[in-house]
């Protein structure tokens, strides 16, 4: 399916080759770090994540058995509730309605995963759907695998570039909930640590703070990278999306990335009852509870027209 993208952009060659192991074209390059502007958003995303993964290096010296389940504990709630099933499939998505205090509190936990607030993150990942693996797409591996993974972040001139005015996210600017939350993200951030500090202390600060959240980081950071790379294509979309087992199970089944472009306001991501989709299953319980309604699947003449199968008959 990448042939057909690298056919459809008009590539045929380029002077940066293949990502390892793939059939994915590097045509773009980004100077991650040297000979680049660095703006002072740069800066203070690159100290975060710096400062985070500088406190996980302490771990091996910080080890206690508490620590390490208070840091899983955090990778799910914060990556169950906050980022997948918050920030992907209800904010980004709409793909299942909340009651707005339950909304807001599993937004709440996508905040603490140190991703950025979620207009921010919102407005990139509608904007990745939009441009999909093109010159405007945020995080394509069209720029490298490393920009896709995480150096995009920290290139604030290139989302300056690319998107002047950021106004596809307006159904969450018009919630006073979110626009405080981004005029004080930080704030919540350091309050987060501060809290794991007076609580638990320097073992439980490197744990929670730093392995889950770096953890969470590059489980995440690898949808955006690995599943546009590696794995395989079930549908019909146009683009490099990838269907990638061992990102699925880490990720609470976001490596379903391909079922994810052919249906994007589908709540569940593993469509096939062997796709382990951890988030779609806590979907589900919420809805039986009375707690998620609106969920969205879909139909199966979508599937039938989205399907490669479908698209070979017409060849």
């Amino acid at each position: 399916m990448s042939d057909i993208v690298t056919v459809m952009q008009g590539v045929k060659d380029s002077e940066y080759g293949k990502i390892l192991l793939s059939n994915v074209i590097v045509t773009r390059k980004r100077n991650l770090f040297m000979d680049r502007i660095w703006t002072t958003p740069d800066i203070k995303i690159g100290v975060v994540i710096l400062a985070v993964h500088f406190l996980a290096l302490f771990a091996p010296f910080t080890f206690t058995w508490g620590a390490f389940w208070a840091s899983f504990a955090n990778y799910v709630l914060r990556g169950v509730f906050g980022v997948t099933l918050s920030y992907h499939r209800n904010l980004a998505h709409h793909s299942v309605k909340l009651p707005k205090w339950l909304e807001y509190t599993f937004a709440y936990l996508g905040v603490l995963a140190f991703q950025r607030d979620p207009i921010f993150w919102v407005s990139m990942h509608r904007y990745h759907h939009q441009h999909v693996d093109s010159d405007k797409d945020p995080h394509s591996p069209i720029f490298g695998f490393w920009f896709s993974h995480m150096g995009w972040l920290f290139d604030n001139g290139y989302i300056l570039e690319k998107y002047q005015e950021r106004k596809n996210v307006e159904d969450l600017r018009k919630q006073a909930f979110y626009r405080f939350i981004k005029r004080t993200y930080m704030l919540h951030l350091y309050a987060f640590a501060v809290l794991v500090y007076i609580f638990g202390g320097f073992t439980y600060l490197v744990w929670v703070v730093g392995v889950s959240t770096t953890w969470g980081y590059h489980v995440t950071f690898l949808v955006n990278s690995a599943c546009h790379i590696w794995g395989n294509q079930a549908w019909n979309t146009g683009d490099l999306s990838k269907n990638n087992w061992w990102v699925a199970l880490i990720t609470f089944g976001e490596g379903w990335h391909n079922n994810h472009h052919a249906f994007e306001y589908s709540a569940r991501h593993g469509l096939e009852w062997w796709q382990i989709d951890i988030c779609w299953y806590t979907i589900r319980f919420l809805e039986a509870l009375g707690l998620a309604t609106n969920v969205k699947l879909p139909t199966e003449d979508h599937k039938l027209k989205k399907s490669l199968a479908s698209l070979n008959k017409l060849k």
